[in-house]
């Protein structure tokens, strides 16, 4: 941001009646603490979304640390008019989200709370972290750029000092967090989004992206139609209701577990090491099931 985007947006909330105040220790401006914004006036459909989903997802056994917008929908319901609120609440009590599985990171409040502190104050952290990669705990200064919820649980994304470059870490996987003096830019036009590239979930790879053709047999096929897995995925529709699955990807090993997911149902036409990869697992999976196992207390 240009400095005169900034000051122009600044005489905006001044002209807004917003109240802001300029500490000249750390040359920044910030909103009076105790300012609350006035009133809004929701319509039906935006407090019903608002009270559903922050209610739904802040409940306390969801999305991990979200139990702020819960709190926020309680404080938006007891705003509304008496008879928009009875309405809003009996709707949301008829709409549920369901997640996936959640890593529910008990424990790990104080490291997420850490986390945010660091991107607020843009202050470098020391973590210990359980490492899946290194298969040992290791110790590194992170520069925070992002927290990133994805799937199952959150992560963050920054410049690690151990790895020379930006990294993701699971938040439930860090064993101990230190908040430290040094202060850190964040990379202007960083974006989670092109540092992921175009890897299948968290994990690019290094090296050249990889085209990838999937085919689905009819009786997957529609299921697997109706989502976008992927920003670049194309769909070939055969003849017979087979379905030619295109995407191209950086790094295979997060794709071949979903193509594991669909079992007979999905078969890798390219890659051939993608092919190979996945027969290796397949085989695997033979070796542990094709062996008589004895029942609990009885011999073979």
């Amino acid at each position: 941001m240009s400095r005169r985007t900034a000051f122009r947006d600044l005489e905006t909330l001044r002209e807004a009646g917003v109240p802001l105040q300029f500490d000249k220790a750390s040359s920044r401006y910030s909103i009076a603490g105790d300012y609350f914004l006035r009133p809004t006036n929701f319509t039906s459909m935006e407090a019903l979304a608002i009270v559903a989903l922050t209610t739904d997802l802040g409940a306390g056994c969801d999305l991990p640390f979200f139990g702020a917008a819960r709190s926020a929908a309680l404080k938006i319901q007891s705003a509304l008019p008496a008879s928009l609120r009875g309405n809003v609440q009996s709707l949301a009590r008829c709409i549920h989200v369901r997640l996936n599985p959640l890593d529910r990171l008990q424990g790990a409040e104080t490291v997420y709370g850490q986390l945010v502190e660091s991107l607020s104050q843009q202050r470098i952290v020391r973590i210990k972290y359980r490492s899946l990669t290194e298969w040992e705990e290791i110790d590194t200064k992170l520069r925070p750029y992002q927290l990133l919820f994805n799937r199952h649980t959150w992560y963050v994304n920054g410049r690690s000092s151990l790895h020379g470059g930006p990294r993701t870490f699971n938040v439930g996987r860090i064993a101990n967090i230190e908040l430290l003096p040094q202060k850190y830019a964040r990379p202007r036009g960083f974006s989670v989004e092109r540092y992921l590239g175009n890897a299948w979930n968290i994990m690019p790879s290094p090296g050249p992206d990889e085209s990838i053709v999937i085919r689905f047999k009819p009786l997957v096929a529609s299921n697997v139609a109706e989502v976008t897995w992927h920003k670049s995925q194309r769909l070939e529709w055969l003849d017979d209701g087979s379905l030619d699955f295109h995407v191209r990807v950086s790094g295979l090993n997060e794709v071949v577990w979903w193509i594991l997911g669909y079992g007979d149902q999905a078969e890798v036409l390219r890659p051939a090491k993608l092919r190979k990869l996945v027969a290796q697992r397949v085989r695997n999976l033979y070796d542990a099931y094709s062996g008589e196992t004895p029942l609990p207390g009885r011999g073979l």
